[in-house]
């Protein structure tokens, strides 16, 4: 191993080499059933570092495996050689003739392509379940397709330029005329060998018909060997080889995607049938009546998704032999949707529904039944049995037998006793997925597993004569089959093909072309139980985009993944390796979560690991730790005072040596001491304010509200000015006083405020007892402060309002009745709904920024902000790349690297606006503003600077 890295280290920095335990560990899985710990981890930033790993993985006999999403159901992004990571870099998106084309990256999310095209009204073809995960690398590499792209708008039909490095170091670039020569030229082998493929395909007549059949259908099983009959030129061919590879021939580094329209009116809605031929005889139809989606769910599969929201209360109640299928119409402009749902009206009360057909063309209603849809896999996954792996098949059968297909299958359900097998998938398409709950603990089960895919294969491939995969790629998982599928002579090419273009077997291997029959239940993933929080995760990896760490330590996935890897190597008793990996397992797995749980918000089951990393703390809290937080707690006003002192002098010491003194000491100190927290160049002491200390003290301060804005009947409120804004708040407290002047609102200030806090800064860090401490006290304190719940309660930072919105489920009795009853505002929904109309004149602001903080999704309070911005200006931008901002409290004093990280790409998208900016968090604000190098301002800012 000590070798490979000294290689390794004449082409990466070691930054960008991850060979720690922790981190082989942390990529050993994807989304498959498979497991394999890789030998290390490499994180290539471009073309030239990719061909020297290409050549260095040739001298030293190893295999190269590039993964990108990691979303992968087949196995094909894991190994037990070298992994190269392209997630962190390769990026880039750049919309091409005014939305025409659209060029990629592999490491782009297909979402977030999207999201670039959506201004040109397009997209882009391939339309998968995981396509908030999923990246352009891999939807290339498996020619991924989805819900509505059947096989004319997948990857391999709107591919129109690739830039690929071949395992020799070759690159080409299907966009340049000049390389179409080189590639005669400099790799004749590979051109000659091409076109002799291609003949042998042309003068076989059973096997030139076979291929055309195949991808009539959607088909991903082995390579694409349509691509030998839609091209002639040898580059071209290759190129179209490479859609649904899998990484298995050469590196594909960028990519020009013909787009799509992606069509604005739409109507969406589930049809309910009593039985599985019901359904399936409206297949037909529904597809001549211009159908774009239909989604076939059986009993089970609804089931799994019946107690969530969006579904009727009556599908609880289906009976057993009852199904549906989500369907869904789209239309370049209204008047033809309208037409077209004319049809759709006279024939639909035809059908044999169980209930009357309810279709929305609204857009929150159409998204929630395509999230319904989308995470049926996880969901299906997440009630499987504790310690099980999950199998998703992917298969294609004749659209006129599907019925019988279906049945066939729930039948080898019952005989191999997979009780809990669901299926659902593309029944316009003939593409069925099912997916059922396996154990890979013992060797019978094992078998079984086996007899049940031996006795499956069969039923697809010689009954229907269908495909083994239809969108997923083949992967570990069929690449035993490809031969059973195609025939010899069909994987006799595939074979020479990967010969002649990887001939020292450089590039995935076991992938696509495995000589070990067996390969398919080897290298199985054993699903030990850790905790009760993630026991359900299935490791599909939605939840990454969303984590402030993910480019930084670890994402959610990993955290989980870690997890599990320990407990499997306590059953090795593989101490040393333990011992490898605990060296890092704080830092990377702890100490850098930032515990704000919008890794739950992709879940498909709503996983929260921030939950985890709580209860991790709370277990490695000792005695005495616990025991200071809790006198912390106790004892908050005197820690607050102390706080505020050392703050103010921070200010002195800055104003005194230049602003910028303490923050350069601070990370000096840091260097020394890893522990010490740094000083933000931003951040503020508060000034005036600071003694508010009772009720009297605020009804003293409101006496020059009075009557003010004599257009408004006077207002009462309790106001909670939170530590963090009582710390480092600057001058955001003198704004709501401000605006509560312009607005005639009079506050009160809860009773020794100074000594009580939300508890979010004991609940983040897994103090347990000093959060239930302070819940207590500060309910009871408002609960006389608002006269018994009769006044509401008005919160000026964001994630402080949720932590008293989800504090119940640490109250009981007569505690928790007093919390249900009082009134909880934050800034956000108090200002839009209260504020804003007992403001007597508003001026907007020409164009304004948004960092809407975590809270603010968990609390579903993005309309609200969104209706606040757009009344306070005339151009709002939330930018496409908000999320966490990694603060967490205080985690970027500690670990500034961490928000950096984080902030990163919304840094880059907003940095250069003429704008203002604004959050509802200090600390965010803080963050946001290190990084965009602009001020990012309270919300009570904003209402100050639009009122008169």
């Amino acid at each position: 191993m000590q070798k490979i890295l000294v290689g390794l280290n004449q082409i990466l920095p070691e930054s960008r080499i991850l060979s720690r335990a922790i981190d082989r560990y942390a990529f050993a899985s994807d989304a498959s059933h498979f497991y394999l710990v890789p030998k290390v981890v490499v994180q290539p930033i471009d073309i030239l570092e990719v061909q020297s790993l290409m050549f260095f993985a040739a001298q030293k006999n190893l295999s190269l495996t590039f993964r990108a999403g990691g979303t992968s159901l087949s196995g094909q992004s894991v190994t037990d050689s070298i992994l190269v990571d392209l997630s962190r870099y390769w990026k880039k998106i750049s919309v091409e003739s005014d939305g025409a084309y659209v060029r990629v990256q592999p490491a782009v999310i297909g979402a977030h392509v999207n999201r670039a095209l959506k201004g040109y009204g397009k997209k882009i073809g391939p339309d998968p379940a995981s396509i908030t995960a999923a990246m352009m690398g891999g939807i290339l590499s498996n020619n991924s397709s989805g819900m509505c792209c059947g096989v004319k708008d997948n990857a391999y039909h709107t591919i129109k330029y690739l830039t690929f490095i071949l395992p020799n170091g070759n690159v080409y670039n299907t966009q340049n005329a000049l390389d179409y020569e080189r590639f005669k030229k400099d790799d004749t082998l590979l051109y000659s060998g091409l076109i002799e493929l291609r003949q042998q395909i042309l003068n076989q007549p059973i096997l030139l018909e076979k291929i055309k059949k195949k991808y009539r259908q959607k088909n991903t099983t082995g390579y694409s060997l349509n691509a030998f009959l839609d091209f002639e030129h040898p580059l071209d061919i290759f190129a179209h080889l490479l859609i649904g590879a899998e990484g298995t021939l050469a590196f594909i580094a960028d990519a020009v995607l013909q787009t799509i329209p992606d069509f604005a009116h739409k109507k969406t809605g589930i049809l309910y049938f009593k039985t599985i031929d019901a359904a399936c005889s409206t297949i037909e139809k529904l597809t001549q009546l211009n159908a774009k989606a239909i989604e076939f769910m059986d009993r089970a599969a609804l089931r799994s998704v019946e107690n969530e929201i969006g579904i009727p209360k009556f599908v609880k109640y289906l009976p057993e032999s009852a199904c549906a299928l989500l369907v869904e119409f789209q239309c370049a402009s209204k008047e033809s949707l309208n037409l077209i749902w004319q049809e759709v009206e006279k024939n639909i009360n035809t059908f044999p529904l169980l209930h009357p057909a309810t279709f929305t063309d609204i857009y929150e209603e159409q998204a929630q039944l395509w999230k319904i849809r989308k995470g049926m896999y996880p969901s299906v996954a997440s009630v499987r049995a504790s310690g099980t792996s999950v199998m998703l098949e992917d298969l294609t059968f004749p659209v006129a037998r599907l019925q019988e297909a279906i049945t066939d299958v729930q039948n080898l359900f019952l005989e191999f006793n997979y009780i809990d097998g669901i299926i659902f998938g593309h029944a316009k398409d003939g593409n069925l997925h099912f997916c059922i709950s396996q154990s890979f603990e013992s060797d019978a089960e094992i078998n079984r597993f086996k007899k049940f895919n031996d006795a499956l294969f069969e039923l697809v491939l010689k009954k229907y004569d269908g495909a083994l995969k239809a969108e997923h790629g083949t992967g570990r998982a069929v690449a035993p089959f490809v031969e059973a599928e195609w025939g010899s002579e069909a994987f006799k090419i595939m074979c020479t093909l990967k010969k002649i273009t990887d001939p020292n077997g450089v590039l995935n291997q076991g992938v696509i072309i495995n000589t070990n029959a067996d390969a398919y239940v080897k290298n199985l993933k054993v699903m030990p139980l850790v905790s009760d929080i993630i026991d359900k995760c299935v490791e599909c990896g939605y939840c990454e985009n969303r984590c402030p760490s993910r480019d930084f330590t670890v994402t959610p996935r990993q955290r989980i993944v870690i997890q599990r890897a320990l407990e499997r190597l306590k059953r090795e008793n593989n101490f040393s390796e333990i011992r490898e990996i605990e060296k890092d397992f704080s830092f990377s797995v702890i100490d850098t979560c930032a515990v704000d749980g919008m890794c739950a918000t992709d879940c498909p089951v709503a996983i929260n690991t921030g939950e985890l990393v709580k209860a991790l703390r709370t277990k490695n809290h000792s005695k005495t730790a616990n025991a200071t937080a809790l006198f912390v707690a106790k004892n908050f006003g005197v820690v607050n005072n102390t706080v505020r002192f050392v703050l103010a002098s921070g200010s002195i010491v800055n104003r005194i040596f230049g602003k910028n003194a303490l923050s350069s000491l601070t990370l000096n100190l840091k260097k020394v001491i890893p522990s010490f927290p740094i000083w933000f160049p931003n951040m503020q002491s508060t000034s005036g304010l600071l003694k508010i200390e009772s009720r009297q003290q605020s009804q003293n301060l409101n006496k020059s509200l009075i009557n003010l804005n004599t257009e408004q009947p006077k207002l009462k409120v309790v106001y909670f000015y939170t530590c963090i804004n009582r710390w480092m708040g600057g001058d955001t407290h003198a704004k709501f006083v401000a605006v509560c002047k312009k607005a005639n609102i009079e506050f009160i200030i809860p009773e020794n405020l100074n000594s009580v806090c939300c508890g979010q800064l004991f609940s983040s860090k897994g103090f347990s007892d000093a959060f239930d401490f302070n819940a207590e006290q500060i309910i009871n304190n408002l609960w006389q402060t608002t006269k018994a719940g009769t006044l509401p309660v008005v919160i000026d930072v964001t994630s402080c309002t949720q932590t008293f919105k989800n504090m119940g489920a640490h109250l009981t009795g007569e505690l928790k009745t007093k919390w249900q009853k009082i009134k909880f505002y934050d800034s956000i929904d108090f200002s839009n709904e209260v504020v804003l109309e007992r403001l007597p004149t508003l001026k907007k602001q020409e164009r304004i920024v948004l960092h809407p903080v975590c809270s603010v999704s968990k609390l579903n309070l993005m309309p609200q902000l969104k209706a606040l911005a757009s009344k306070c200006a005339d151009e709002v931008i939330i930018p496409d790349a908000a999320g966490c901002c990694g603060m967490a409290g205080d985690r970027g004093f500690f670990y500034p690297e961490l928000t950096r990280s984080a902030c990163k790409n919304e840094a880059d998208e907003v940095r250069n606006l003429d704008a203002n900016y604004y959050s509802s968090a200090r600390t965010c604000e803080m963050a946001l503003t290190d990084a965009v190098g602009k001020n990012y301002q309270s919300l009570w800012h904003l209402l100050d600077a639009v009122s008169y």
